[in-house]
């Protein structure tokens, strides 16, 4: 397992160390000769033979994505929570329903629904998040709520009628609870895979021979960590098409255009299809996921204790991380606008298309085609030319900002922004191509300002971010949508234009990688001082405690 604790070294003899150092003064890096250093450089990461990632884990992880693709309760399962909400309507042509305590439009209570969700999650990730750094039991808490979620995706089979649309709004919102659990926790995985590879072991071994420098060793850490996030993220987009492919031809044989109620089951089978093969896909990495120790739990505390003094340590030390702190900001505004933009859309496409099961899924294969050439290619370039993660991730803030910009004309006019069907066809192609390598290329902008052995927490806590500003965006579009005269659907737009903006000119400004390196540095070794003060004090603690008790200390 990769780990950041100089002390697991095994220490050189004296003779050895300085033959070392004095053969790294004709060691190049480059071309360049290499400083001659005091001590041995100490790779950030250290290897263990048991726990290198094997390919087929590496493989087995890929799986697991295919299977937890969104289909099931993020994309078909809102489709049909807003269908039978549309149908429980008394007027079609004003559909407002009670809900929460007041009579609100359906695009309303999707919106708040969202932010429940949302808000539940964050207690959720407060709690489980920093907790699973430490020892081996994380693997769980991901199967767990992995069985949580077949448990909601196969009980759609049973929600298939509009007098249901209170139970439809629980299935709702605990669906998408434990997509995002599972989202999250298979995600945090990734970087430690990474670290753990044959190829970043090799460069381990010649940066501490002193043939590479750190900036080169860092290189390739974060190609790494790059190729594992997109390639898992480009393979998955390809087992979607063949799921929805499949899903056609399960749609034809319930016949879904022939009524209405046959529309609606077909959202329900489809819904448990889905769910059946993420439960396939997802059993290799049960099986093959390499139980590595995380932290060991300080001296005087126990696993529960451990949790909250982590999550209370985070809190206080994060200052440190000037620069995660700036990408902490930047990702609560532009995930808050991107998810609320989604949702917005997502609405729109599905009154303009008439909540058709067959031609929604049409739309969904043209728009993961496009997902899977638009990841690949923003891959392919990184590794071409070599661009930073950072430059990568703001040519899709650029994606973004154009989507809202598309959105914010329809306040305009009535021809454009998402007033047509043919808008979703090409809304689906251009998300695919520009937009959806966000959902890659911000995780790996996390795993860029995380210090090592914290990924879990980190990847938590940015979760916890996430949510909340998409608890905050659906509230306020919502607000902003009920506040028209006309329920103008569109107007969320000005705000979520604004909103982006913002966000790209703060990070594009502001954010550097390399500062966030240094950061990450020294809070590590701030961390190992406090752990060896903490065990200094907990063995004086128990010599005192057997001294007084009579024995011989």
């Amino acid at each position: 397992m990769a780990a950041t604790d100089p002390r697991f070294m095994v220490p050189e003899s004296e003779d050895a160390s300085k033959m070392k150092a004095a053969d790294k003064e004709f060691i190049t890096d480059g071309g360049e000769p290499l400083p001659p250093d005091e001590d041995q450089p100490v790779a950030p990461d250290q290897f263990d033979p048991k726990w290198e990632t094997s390919r087929w884990e590496i493989w087995a992880y890929y799986a697991y994505y295919i299977g937890n693709n969104g289909l099931t309760l993020f994309n078909f399962a809102p489709t049909a929570f807003q269908n039978l909400l549309s149908q429980a309507a008394p007027d079609p042509d004003n559909p407002i329903l009670p809900f929460a305590g007041s009579d609100r439009t359906i695009n309303s209570i999707v919106l708040l629904a969202n932010g429940i969700s949302f808000a539940i999650q964050i207690v959720l990730f407060l709690l489980l998040g920093s907790y699973a750094d430490f020892g081996n039991f994380r693997p769980w808490i991901l199967i767990v709520w992995s069985i949580i979620a077949f448990g909601i995706g196969f009980g759609w089979l049973g929600i298939h009628d509009a007098s249901k649309w209170q139970v439809a709004t629980g299935m709702y919102i605990v669906g998408l609870i434990a997509y995002q659990m599972c989202l999250t926790f298979w995600t945090a995985a990734f970087p430690g895979l990474a670290r753990n590879t044959r190829e970043l072991r090799v460069k381990a071994e010649e940066y501490k021979a002193g043939i590479i420098g750190r900036e080169k060793y860092d290189v390739a850490d974060t190609m790494q960590r790059s190729r594992l996030s997109n390639m898992a993220f480009y393979i998955q987009s390809l087992g979607e098409i063949v799921i929805l492919a499949v899903i056609v031809g399960v749609l034809f044989g319930v016949d879904v255009t022939a009524s209405t109620e046959a529309n609606n089951w077909g959202l329900s089978v489809l819904i448990a299809f889905a769910t059946g093969a993420w439960t396939v896909f997802a059993v290799p990495w049960f099986v093959l996921e390499k139980r590595r120790p995380g932290q060991s739990v300080p001296a005087g505390m126990n696993i529960v204790m451990v949790g909250f003094w982590q999550l209370y340590r985070a809190f206080i030390q994060i200052w440190q991380l000037k620069q995660s702190l700036i990408y902490l900001v930047g990702y609560f505004l532009l995930g808050d606008s991107l998810n609320t933009t989604v949702t917005v859309i997502a609405t729109l496409q599905n009154t303009l298309v008439a909540y058709d099961t067959l031609t929604l899924t049409y739309v969904f294969i043209v728009g993961i085609a496009a997902q899977a050439i638009g990841i690949y290619s923003f891959w392919w370039i990184q590794r071409r030319f070599m661009f930073t993660t950072k430059t990568m991730f703001n040519a899709v803030m650029v994606g973004i900002i154009l989507l809202d910009g598309w959105g914010m004309i329809g306040n305009w006019t009535s021809n454009f922004g998402f007033k047509n069907v043919w808008e979703v066809w090409v809304y689906q192609v251009f998300y695919g191509l520009f937009v959806c390598p966000w959902y890659s290329y911000s995780q790996i902008m996390i795993s860029e300002v995380t210090p090592r052995g914290h990924e879990f927490l980190f990847f938590s806590l940015f979760s916890i971010i996430g949510k909340t500003s998409s608890f905050i965006g659906p509230l306020v579009s919502s607000a902003i949508i009920d506040a028209t005269p006309d329920g103008n659907v569109s107007a969320p737009f000005y705000f979520l234009f604004v909103l982006s903006l913002l966000s790209l000119l703060g990070l594009w400004l502001f954010l550097d990688l390399d500062k966030s390196r240094r950061e990450q540095d020294l809070f590590l070794e701030r961390k190992e001082m406090i752990k060896d003060q903490r065990e200094e004090k907990e063995e004086e603690r128990r010599a005192s405690v057997i001294g007084s008790s009579g024995e011989k200390v």
